[in-house]
C-alpha cells in the first residue's frame, strides 16, 4: 500500500511511546515502542528527538519514508496552544503530508468507541477527561493541577493519604488505619519515620506512587478516612464526565463515558463501582465502561477518521490490536 493510503498513529505518555504505521484498509504495516515523550522536563526539540527514534524504526519496517498523515496524541499536550506548537514541530520533521496532535486523553477515548463520540476520563498519575463528537465537537479541560481545579491521580491520592495519616499519628486528625499502613509497606514503624525517609530522601520520591494501592487496600478493609479519598475521587471523576457531556449536549442521550489511566483500569470496586452509583443520579444516560486497549489504536483510528476510512477499515484495525 502506497504513501497516498498510510497513517503515522504515536501515542506518548510521559514512560512510553508506541507508534504504528497503518494503510487507510486498516492494515497494520509496522510497530514500535520507544521511550517517553516529556517536553515539560526536557524540552520541545529534545522530546522530539526521542519520539523520533521510535518513529524511524517504525517508518523503516514499513517500508515507507514518510506517510499521508500524522495523528499524535501526546502527553503534555494539555491546550491548545501546545497542540499547535507541537504539530509543527512534528510536522517540520516530514513524517506525513498532514499532522494532527491531540492530548492523549483522547486516543484512550477514541480506543473505545466505535464513532467518535463519547466522554474519557483518565486518571493515572493525574487526571484528565475529554468529551468529543463525530462534527468535530470537543470538550476538555486544562489539566495542569490545582491551579486549574483538579484533584485526583494517584500521586494525589497517595499525597493525601499521607496527609491523613501524619494528622492522625501527631493528634491533629482523626484515627485512620493509613498511620499503620502506609509506613509498612516501606518496612518502617511509624508514619514519622516514613515523613524522616520521604524528607530525606532515604526513600525516592518517585517511589510514593506505592502507596495509592495500599489506600485502596486500606479503604477495601473499612477505613473510614481511607473511604472518604476515594469517595471524593469518584466525586472528581462524576464532575468532569456530567460537565464534559453538558458541554456536548450529550447529558440526555444515551452516551459512552469511558474510564481509563492505571488507577481507573485496576477497576477497584470500592471506586468503580462508586462512579456508576453517582453516573447514575448525575449523568443517568451516560454508559460507563473501562477501557482496556492500546491508546495506540486510538490514535490510529483518529487518523483514520481523518483518511474518512470505511467501517471496516476500522474494524480490521481494531482486531488487530485486541
Amino acid at each position: 500500500m502506497g504513501l497516498t493510503a498510510s497513517v503515522l498513529a504515536i501515542d506518548a505518555g510521559n514512560s512510553k511511546t508506541d507508534v504504528a504505521v497503518v494503510t487507510s484498509d486498516g492494515d497494520v504495516l509496522a510497530t514500535a515502542r520507544g521511550a517517553g515523550f516529556r517536553p515539560p522536563a526536557v524540552g520541545i526539540r529534545t522530546a522530539v528527538d526521542t519520539l523520533a527514534e521510535t518513529t524511524t524504526r517504525a517508518l523503516t519496517s514499513a517500508g515507507l519514508p514518510s506517510v499521508t498523515h500524522v495523528s499524535a496524541c501526546l502527553a503534555n499536550a494539555d491546550l491548545p496552544v501546545e497542540e499547535e506548537q507541537l504539530a509543527a514541530a512534528l510536522h517540520a520533521r516530514a513524517w506525513g503530508t498532514t499532522t494532527q496532535v491531540r492530548n492523549d486523553t483522547f486516543a484512550i477515548l477514541r480506543a473505545g468507541v466505535a464513532e467518535p463520540r463519547g466522554v474519557a476520563v483518565v486518571c493515572g498519575a493525574g487526571i484528565n477527561c475529554v468529551g468529543m463528537r463525530p462534527d468535530g465537537r470537543t470538550a476538555r479541560f486544562p489539566a495542569l493541577g490545582r491551579i486549574s481545579g483538579d484533584w485526583g491521580g494517584g500521586w494525589a491520592l497517595a499525597e493525601e493519604a499521607l496527609w491523613h495519616a501524619a494528622r492522625a499519628e501527631d493528634g491533629r486528625g482523626r484515627a485512620t488505619a493509613l498511620t499503620a499502613t502506609l509506613p509498612a509497606h516501606f518496612g518502617l514503624p511509624t508514619m514519622y519515620a516514613l515523613i524522616e525517609a520521604l524528607h530525606l530522601n532515604h526513600i525516592d520520591q518517585d517511589r510514593r506512587h506505592e502507596l495509592t494501592p495500599v489506600l485502596f487496600t486500606t479503604a477495601a478493609q473499612g477505613d473510614p478516612i481511607a473511604r472518604g479519598i476515594i469517595d471524593r475521587l469518584a466525586e472528581e471523576v462524576v464532575a468532569m464526565a456530567t460537565v464534559a457531556l453538558t458541554r456536548l449536549d450529550l447529558l440526555n442521550e444515551e452516551t459512552p463515558v469511558l474510564l481509563g489511566g492505571s488507577v481507573l483500569a485496576a477497576q477497584h470496586p470500592i471506586l468503580n463501582d462508586n462512579i456508576r452509583e453517582r453516573l447514575t443520579t448525575k449523568a443517568p444516560k451516560a454508559v460507563p465502561q473501562v477501557v482496556t486497549a492500546s491508546p495506540v489504536l486510538g490514535a490510529a483510528l483518529l487518523g483514520l477518521d481523518h483518511l474518512h476510512s470505511t467501517p471496516e477499515a476500522q474494524a480490521r484495525l481494531r482486531t488487530h490490536f485486541e
